[in-house]
C-alpha cells in the first residue's frame, strides 16, 4: 500500500525544477483537449451542416458524414453560383469597409492615445458645455429647421470660436487627461442602438446612405474608443527617457512617434488592429440600418437566409464558413504578435 501510495506520488512530483510533473502534464493535457472539443465542436457542425441536403437537417443531428448522411454540394453551389454576384458583392464590401474603418481607427485612435500618455490637457469644463450646446442646436437646426447641413456647421464653428476666448479667460473649472480618458472609453459603453437613428438621420440628409463611406465613417468612429483604451496602456509602457533623449537630439513630436515609439508598441498595435477588425468584420446593427443593397455587407447577407420558409441553415452554414474563413487564417498568421502585445499590455514598467 505504502510502494503504491509513493508511486503515485511521483507522479506529481518533477524530476527537474523546469519540467512538468508527468501526472500533472496529463491532467493539463486532458483538460485541454476538452476544451479544444468545446470550441471547435460549433466549427465542426457548421462545416457539415453546410454539405447537408434541407432533408437531412430536417431528420434531426446527424454527426458523421458517409455514416449518418450522404454529404451534397447544393448548398455550396447555391452560394457561389446561384447567388454569385449577391455572394461576392457583401464579401468585397465588408472587406473594403473593415480595412479602410480598421485603418482609421487605429491610425486616430493612437495618435489620441499618444496624446493622453504624453500631454497634458486641461479642457475648461464650460468650453465643453458651449460645443456640447451648440451640437444640439445645429442637430435641431438641420432636422426640423430645414436648415442646411453645411451652413449650419459653418455658423456652429464661428459660434463656438468667437464664444470661446471669454469662457477661457474666466474658466475656473477645468478637465484633466483621465476624465478624457474615460469619457472617450464610455462612448464605446453607449448602447449602438442609441445612437443609431441619428447617424441615419445625418448620413440620410447629406445623401450618403447605403456608401462604403459612411459604413466607414461610422465603424471607425464606433471603435476609436477602444483603440484608445488598449494603446494608452501600450504607450504609458514606453519610458518616456527614450523620448526625452531624442528631443535633445532635434527629432519632432511626429518623427518620434512614427520613428520610435510605433516601433516599440507594433505587437500592441497588431493586436489591437485585430480586435478592431474583428469588430468592424462581424457589425450588423449600424449595416443594417445605414445600408440597403449597394453597401450590404455580409452579415446582412446571413440574416437574410432567415426566408419565409426558416431558417436555411445549409445556406447559413456556407456563409459564416467564407466569412470566418479570413478571421482565422490572419489570426493564425499574426498569432505571435498578438500573443507578444497582450503580453507587453500586461507587463508594464
Amino acid at each position: 500500500m505504502t510502494s503504491k501510495t509513493t508511486g503515485f506520488k511521483r507522479l506529481f512530483v518533477p524530476a527537474r525544477l523546469d519540467a512538468i510533473p508527468p501526472g500533472t502534464r496529463a491532467i493539463a493535457y486532458a483538460l485541454l483537449g476538452l476544451w479544444s472539443l468545446v470550441v471547435l465542436f460549433p466549427l465542426y457542425w457548421m462545416a457539415i451542416t453546410s454539405f447537408k441536403l434541407p432533408i437531412d437537417v430536417s431528420n434531426g443531428p446527424v454527426y458523421l458524414p458517409f455514416v449518418d448522411f450522404k454529404p451534397s454540394l447544393d448548398a455550396w453551389h447555391y452560394i457561389f453560383v446561384d447567388l454569385g454576384p449577391d455572394t461576392f458583392r457583401p464579401y468585397l464590401n465588408s472587406l473594403i469597409v473593415a480595412i479602410c474603418s480598421t485603418a482609421a481607427a487605429v491610425f486616430l485612435g493612437s495618435m489620441a492615445a499618444y496624446a493622453l500618455a504624453r500631454i497634458e490637457y486641461r479642457p475648461p469644463l464650460a468650453a465643453i458645455g458651449i460645443g456640447v450646446l451648440l451640437l444640439a442646436v445645429l442637430s435641431a437646426a438641420v432636422a426640423w429647421g430645414g436648415v442646411d447641413l453645411r451652413i449650419a456647421v459653418a455658423v456652429a464653428i464661428a459660434l463656438f470660436f468667437l464664444l470661446l476666448r471669454p469662457v477661457m479667460r474666466r474658466a475656473r473649472r477645468h478637465m484633466n487627461n483621465d476624465d478624457i480618458l474615460f469619457w472617450m472609453v464610455s462612448q464605446r459603453i453607449l448602447p449602438p442602438v442609441v445612437t443609431v437613428i441619428p447617424i441615419y438621420l445625418t448620413f440620410k440628409t447629406v445623401g450618403l446612405l447605403d456608401t462604403h463611406l459612411a459604413l466607414i465613417i461610422t465603424y471607425a468612429t464606433s471603435n476609436v474608443p477602444i483603440v484608445v483604451w488598449l494603446m494608452y496602456d501600450f504607450f504609458t509602457g514606453v519610458p518616456k527617457e527614450i523620448e526625452e533623449s531624442a528631443q535633445i537630439d532635434g527629432a519632432t513630436r511626429f518623427s518620434i512617434l512614427f520613428g520610435i515609439v510605433f516601433p516599440l508598441v507594433a505587437p500592441g498595435l497588431v493586436a489591437t488592429g485585430l480586435l478592431v477588425l474583428i469588430l468592424a468584420w462581424n457589425e450588423y446593427l449600424f449595416a443594417l440600418f445605414l445600408t440597403t443593397a449597394n453597401a450590404q455587407t455580409l452579415p446582412l447577407l446571413v440574416a437574410a437566409q432567415n426566408a419565409t420558409r426558416g431558417p436555411q441553415w445549409w445556406n447559413m452554414s456556407v456563409l459564416i464558413l467564407i466569412m470566418i474563413a479570413p478571421v482565422m487564417v490572419l489570426t493564425l498568421t499574426l498569432q505571435r504578435f498578438i500573443v507578444k502585445g497582450i503580453l507587453v499590455g500586461a507587463v508594464k514598467g
